[in-house]
């Protein structure tokens, strides 16, 4: 490996810290660029190659941006608490807190010798007390707005890490850490108003600068529908139950009614002949997960309740069923069922044997499920779409029993866990005063030590009689404390603003300062996040934005997702497969930057790949022939000796070559087109040592080429760019340099190579001015002495000029 390698690194890496080259200037924010990736969680002892893959590129754009003129902002800290940490303790006996500084320790000096301009002293780590105890602030500020409520709700449950799920946590019916199955479980838990901001969320969407994979994965999981309320009354009975409806243009269509098997109703109004049937049946959709039950190739099944409800807009009679396929979760938990017009209720009606009656006109096989006519629906015959849909409304309204409303899938974010490894909840039960907030000045309520954490389905904080038993901030009697901690993603939804401003031990972030440093103008993490982490905390932003806290509504300007590295055998890496690629092992080998500068080349940036020990060689031989070039030149160009004023052919291909290099790295480095970047810079090395087997005859001109190829490879490989930029006799640093402009000029070539071909077929080829007219370039072609050998005795037709490529001579 030439003379670059770990040694260089660390000469560098020391240099900068020593220097603080990377320190952020927070009293000139003018060209201020906030540049962040996800920060990362200490439940292993190691950095592996996604991190690699996640940091590494994104470091490099930041070092480009820097020499552009950017204030760059580049802070990095560890999203600390959490399950797998709990998990491990459980399992060896070391404790959480211990396991997790301990891992945050290694990972540090492996994210230092990655060699990147991290702002470590912005550095958070969020199982610290002064960063959670800003948690439980933010926590109470939204309980003071209304945004923090509590409630008893059914919610999803693993039973393996034995601790409540959000939504968005439950991956196809599982948990999302350990696949165990998810079942549902009534508990009283604390929720985050996020469905306030529902339509808010929606519509900014359209001005970020975010992947519209992203996008589109939360307009769906947000899921605003518009369409209409119903009531329906139970026949006999002064109970009754509301549906929402997207087509409420069928209801004259509906011939049952369904109910989900949670829906507080079901009791009520559940004949005695039925009871038992219902009964087990609920029990059964217990164990069902909302996957499963929504899926659209299962089996519908439901059972008669006994009861009937009257249909609002003609009187009709129609029984109602309770069937698994509704989520008391969604809408209303009830639904109107035109079978008709739809294919889930259908195939339901199919099954039972229930009426299916045709209201909308088109197609000659049911279920129809377009917009049509309106059929056998009375006044309403004849209206389509939107007109009828507006039409029954108003019925509806006049009677009482209906209105226009929008729904949403979208549920309120459930921040509840059952755990010990978290913000502790800050919040007390007191018998008399009921549900009280921790009063600020007593924050933070701190995480005790010496708690017993084995799960048994309860908050182990319930169990800490030091930790549970308190007085009550109102009336000072005895009271408990809440035993839940708080999701971490709670932790990551406001982190960002912490950075600027991490040492405050007065408030959670100064507001001045915080509106000069952000939002975030760059943020780069995987696209698993899509609709928790990033969602939550665009909920968040707007939340503090409205209590006064902040400016600004959108905490993350730009997004873009890093794909996934591959094990050498194609397959997700893991411990289990043996598969793993660990950095520290190829960077001791090949140095930081060969490591760096192969994930860039290897790889699209967004869709990631299997790794390969031939490529990371590759780029080792690479760096090792840039090497070799720079010091062939170095005194060549510091002796000044023959220089001249024009360049000839040689040094006008060379300086094409680096404009070219100059626009395109510039373009697709920015747009993370890492590859194609040092694809460039191969072409621009590759030109330039073909130039010097020549005699070299204007050093002054090689010593721009060179200094502009080391500018270009800096943000590749900062490492071994530094020291080519002292061998050079260069003044420090080389990321103190104004990054590399283009000329246009240079680009336009004197000459271009074209073919010539006689009826199609390519005869010779020759060099013509880029300037000459069409004209000009056809008698060229006529004249070349390669082509009078085929033209020779030939009456030429018609000549076919294609600019910058080439002539076709038509003859016979």
């Amino acid at each position: 490996m030439g003379n670059y390698g770990t040694n260089v690194d660390e000469k560098w890496q020391k240099k900068w810290e020593e220097t603080e080259l990377y320190k952020f200037d927070d009293t000139n924010l003018e060209n201020k660029l906030y540049t962040l990736e996800m920060f990362s969680y200490p439940s292993g002892s190691k950095l592996h190659a996604g991190h690699w893959f996640n940091y590494g590129p994104v470091d490099s754009w930041a070092r480009m941006k820097r020499m552009q003129g950017h204030n760059v902002f580049q802070p990095m800290g560890f999203d600390a608490f959490g399950l797998p940490a709990e998990n491990f303790a459980i399992k060896t006996g070391i404790h959480p807190k211990d396991s997790t500084m301990k891992n945050i320790d290694t990972m540090e000096k492996q994210l230092r010798a990655m060699g990147a301009m991290f702002n470590w002293e912005n550095e958070v780590i969020t199982c610290l007390p002064e960063y959670y105890k800003w948690n439980q602030w933010l926590f109470l500020e939204l309980y003071k707005k209304g945004l923090a409520y509590r409630k008893k709700a059914p919610v999803n449950w693993c039973p393996s890490c034995n601790t409540v799920l959000a939504n968005e946590q439950v991956v196809d019916g599982a948990c999302e850490r350990c696949s165990t199955e998810v079942t549902k479980k009534d508990l009283t838990q604390w929720f985050l108003k996020i469905t306030d901001y529902a339509d808010e969320l929606l519509e900014e969407l359209d001005n970020l600068d975010w992947p519209e994979k992203t996008k589109a994965m939360q307009r769906h999981w947000i899921g605003k529908s518009i369409g209409a309320q119903v009531t329906f009354k139970v026949e006999n009975s002064d109970l009754q139950f509301d549906v929402f409806t997207t087509r409420v243009d069928t209801l004259f269509g509906v011939t049952y009614a369904v109910l989900a098997p949670e829906n507080n109703l079901v009791d009520s109004l559940t004949t005695a002949e039925y009871k038992a049937q219902v009964e087990e049946y609920k029990d059964q959709a217990k164990k069902q997960s909302d996957i499963e039950r929504q899926s659209i190739t299962r089996e519908k099944t439901g059972v008669f309740t006994g009861s009937y409800a009257i249909n609002p807009i003609n009187g009709r009679k129609v029984p109602v069923w309770v069937a698994d396929y509704v989520l008391n979760t969604y809408g209303t938990g009830a639904v109107m069922a035109v079978p008709a017009h739809d294919e889930r209720d259908f195939a339901f009606a199919k099954k039972y044997n229930l009426p299916i009656e045709r209201v909308i006109e088109g197609g000659d096989s049911l279920p129809y499920t377009e917009y049509g006519k309106m059929v056998n629906s009375e006044e309403f015959n004849g209206l389509v779409g939107e007109e009828g849909k507006k039409a029954v409304i108003k019925k509806l309204e006049s009677i009482g029993l209906g209105a226009g409303k929008v729904n949403y899938r979208l549920r309120d974010w459930l921040v509840s866990r059952q755990r010990y490894w978290g913000t502790p909840i800050p919040m007390i039960h007191c018998e008399k005063c009921g549900t009280v907030p921790v009063p600020e000045n007593q924050l933070p309520v701190e995480l005790p030590y010496g708690v017993e954490f084995s799960p048994d389905g309860k908050s182990p904080l319930s169990k800490s009689e030091e930790f549970i038993n308190t007085t009550c901030p109102t009336c000072g009697g005895a009271a408990k404390r809440e035993a839940d901690t708080l999701d971490t993603f709670v932790c990551s939804s406001w982190y960002y603003l912490r950075y600027a401003d991490n040492k405050n031990s007065e408030k959670a972030f100064d507001t001045e300062k915080i509106n000069k440093v952000l939002p975030v103008d760059m943020y780069v993490g995987g696209p698993e996040h899509a609709c928790m982490h990033l969602l939550y905390a665009r909920f968040i932003t707007k939340a503090l934005r409205d209590m006064g806290y902040i400016n600004f509504g959108e905490p993350f300007l730009a997004l873009r997702h890093q794909g996934l590295i591959l094990g050498p055998d194609g397959q997700k890496m893991s411990k289990s497969k043996g598969n793993t690629i660990s950095p520290d092992d190829y960077i001791k080998e090949f140095g930081s930057d060969v490591f760096r500068m192969y994930l860039m080349f290897g790889f699209d940036y967004t869709e990631g790949g299997a790794w390969s020990d031939d490529g990371i060689k590759s780029m080792g031989r690479f760096v090792d022939r840039v090497e070799r070039i720079l010091e062939s030149c170095r005194e060549e160009i510091n002796n000044p000796k023959n220089d001249k004023t024009t360049l000839d052919k040689a040094e006008k291909e060379l300086n094409y070559m680096r404009h070219f290099a100059i626009k395109s790295i510039s373009e697709d480095a920015n747009k993370f087109q890492f590859n194609t970047s040092i694809a460039r810079l191969m072409e621009y090395t590759n030109t330039l040592s073909k130039y010097l087997t020549e005699e070299v005859k204007n050093p002054s001109f090689l010593k721009e080429v060179i200094i502009d190829l080391i500018k270009l490879i800096a943000p590749f490989a900062p490492h071994f760019a530094e020291e080519q930029w002292e061998l050079l006799g260069m003044s420090y640093s080389v990321f103190n340099e104004k990054w590399p402009v283009f000329d246009p000029k240079a680009l336009v070539k004197d000459e271009i190579e074209i073919a010539i071909q006689v009826n199609g077929k390519i005869k010779a080829k020759m060099n013509v001015a880029t300037g000459l007219s069409e004209d000009e370039i056809k008698e060229a072609a006529i004249n070349n002495e390669e082509m009078k050998i085929f033209l020779e005795g030939k009456e030429i037709k018609k000549v076919i000029v294609v600019k910058g490529r080439l002539v076709n001579i038509v003859a016979k």
